[in-house]
Order: C-alpha cells, then structure tokens, then sequence
C-alpha cells in the first residue's frame, strides 16, 4: 500500500499543476545552459556536459534524471595576439591579470542542443530542444546575451507500473502500456555577465499545454504543464592569490508553488579545483566538489540531504557532472564567462 501511494503522489505531482515539473539541478553554477538557452557559445571552445542525479536515494520510483547537452559560437575569432595574452606558468589564471585584461564578447552567435530524460516512478519525461543565442559587448568589460530554444517534450506513462497485484486499476489505463503526449516546447533566456557578476532569467515550458493520456476518457482531464521561470545572479572574490570565491543564487518560481530561493558559495583554487556549498530553503542542504584535468576534461560531483519528513526515508541525492572541452583555442583549464 505504501508502494502504491508513493507512486501515486509522484504520478500526479508531474501531470499537475501542483508540483514542479522541471527537474532540479543542484550544480547549476557548473552549467547555467541547462536553465537558460542565452548561454549557448559563450565560450571560446564546444562544451559538452553530461550529467546523472539520483534524487531520493533508497526510495523507490524516486526522481532520476540523466542529460546531455552540447553548445558552442558561430564566427566568435580568437583575439589573443600578444603573449601576454596567454596564461604565464605559475601565475593564477583566474588572478588579478585575470580581471584587468578581460574584455566583453566581440558579437557573435551560438547554438547548441540539450537533451533531458526525467523519470519519475510511472512518469518520464523526455525533452530535446535546438538552442540560439547572441552575444553583444555593451561595455568594455560587460556583455548581453539573448537566447532562446525549440524542441519537444515527451511525457509517457507506463501503465504496467500501476499493476498494485490486489489493488484494483481501472484496466483501460492498466491494458495500454506505456501512454505517450508529444509538444512542442519553447525556452527563452536572457544573460548579462562580465569577469565579476553574472545575472540571468529565463523560462522554460513557456506555452502551458494539457496534458491527457486517454483522449479524455481516462485520467486526469485538468493536468497541464505550467511555465517554470528562474532567476541566477553569482559574482566572483579574489581571495588571497590563488582563490577565487563565487557566492550565487537561483530563485524558482513556479505557479502556484511559493517562490523557490537556493544559495550556493563556491571556492575554487586556480583552474584546479573547487569545493561548494548550498543551502535550498525549507528543503536541505548540499556540498559539492570538482576537478579540471588539463583543458580538455572536468568533473563535479554534488550530495544532497533534506531536511523534509523524506529524510526519514531518504540516503540523500547524488548527482554528477562531467564535462568536455573540444577545440579549445586559449587552453583554458576552466570556464572564463561561466563559473
């Protein structure tokens, strides 16, 4: 009985509007793309992340998403011309020379593509979306960048998960198999960042849609999908010579949810390594921890614990990140505009 009514309540938490819909990412600051389409090619170089989070461990049916994602410029030129242009052995890349040779982005575009597979107990959620953005330098050392993405959204149900053995299922759900509603989806995002803040709002799911699984014969005939709309903001300290100190926040809102408010800080030494933290409200907290290997590779790796009533039942949410690289012309061992 348990069983069926976690199920249940996971069920109708996707295909309502009560509960979010739009899976959370604790390491966000590791890959804004995936939140908000502005960032495509805002580096210098292909970034590739793929990602795995385990949310909930030890309940079962539980939240599990995996993803993909894939974005880079379009005509964005390589402008270091001097050697002082390129990092000197031994100096802290991300230093003080850092913050005093960094300019704004030359004008440019980017695209990229992102795809996300969220499973929820007898719900998943697949959705692939194309991306663009455009990057323009409104000062000498702050640039704006517009985006937006379109692509599709799958929700299926796979009704042999509903089968309780002794529990009764209506069986023109139960004899379906898996139930499949295909949409179009629309992201849209703007991103404002220099070498000391970033600010960024986007949305996701902006065109609600219903969502019915029987042509109206069977199952929930209000279930729709509702727009999810966040808000990022970080900005960097030099600590010291070789630290750098990142505080951020993302604020959630979707209807008719309360307002969502997460805080991180992420300490990292050089281009090597970082350490963090996060604090989500009323919900729990997080640590992470992540590496860069030369220019090419990255990885990060976060743990939750909650502080809700699941924490009776919950081993805490693993999620990790690793990245890729490919054709990166200044050898950057980290990001320069994404921290």
């Amino acid at each position: 009985m348990k069983r069926i009514a976690c199920l249940m309540g996971l069920a109708l938490s996707v295909v309502t509007a009560t509960g979010q819909q739009k899976p959370h990412y604790t390491q966000y600051i590791l890959n804004q793309y995936i939140i908000n389409p502005a960032l495509s090619g805002i580096e210098n170089y292909t970034d590739i992340k793929i990602s795995h989070r385990h949310q909930w461990a030890g309940i079962q049916d539980a939240p599990v998403t995996t993803y993909f994602t894939i974005h880079g410029p379009l005509g964005k030129k390589d402008y270091r011309t001097t050697a002082t242009s390129f990092d000197v052995p031994g100096e802290n890349p991300r230093g003080q020379r850092y913050w005093e040779e960094y300019t704004s982005a030359e004008p440019h575009h980017g695209i990229g593509f992102q795809a996300i597979n969220d499973v929820t107990g007898p719900i998943s959620n697949l959705s692939a979306y194309g991306t663009y953005a455009y990057h323009l330098g409104i000062s000498p050392g702050t640039s704006l960048a517009g985006g937006f993405g379109v692509g599709i959204n799958r929700i299926s149900l796979d009704a042999s998960k509903l089968d309780f053995g002794d529990f009764t299922v209506d069986p023109s759900v139960y004899s379906s198999g898996v139930l499949n509603k295909t949409r179009l989806d629309l992201t849209a995002g703007l991103y404002l960042y220099s070498a000391d803040y970033f600010v960024g709002v986007s949305a996701q799911q902006i065109v609600p849609q219903k969502i019915d699984f029987s042509n109206n014969h069977v199952g929930l005939k209000h279930g729709r999908t509702v727009p999810h709309l966040f808000g990022t903001a970080g900005y960097r300290f030099l600590v010291g010579y070789d630290w750098n100190f990142i505080p951020s926040v993302m604020v959630k809102y979707v209807s008719p949810l309360p307002v969502q408010v997460e805080v991180n800080g992420k300490l990292q030494y050089r281009d090597l390594a970082w350490i963090g933290a996060g604090y989500r409200y009323k919900d729990g907290f997080s640590g992470m921890v992540g590496l860069n290997v030369l220019n090419t590779f990255n990885v990060g790796y976060a743990y939750d614990y909650t502080t809700s009533k699941l924490n009776n039942y919950s081993k805490g949410t693993h999620e990790i990140v690793v990245g890729f690289l490919i054709g990166n012309k200044y050898s950057d061992s980290c990001p320069r505009n994404v921290w």
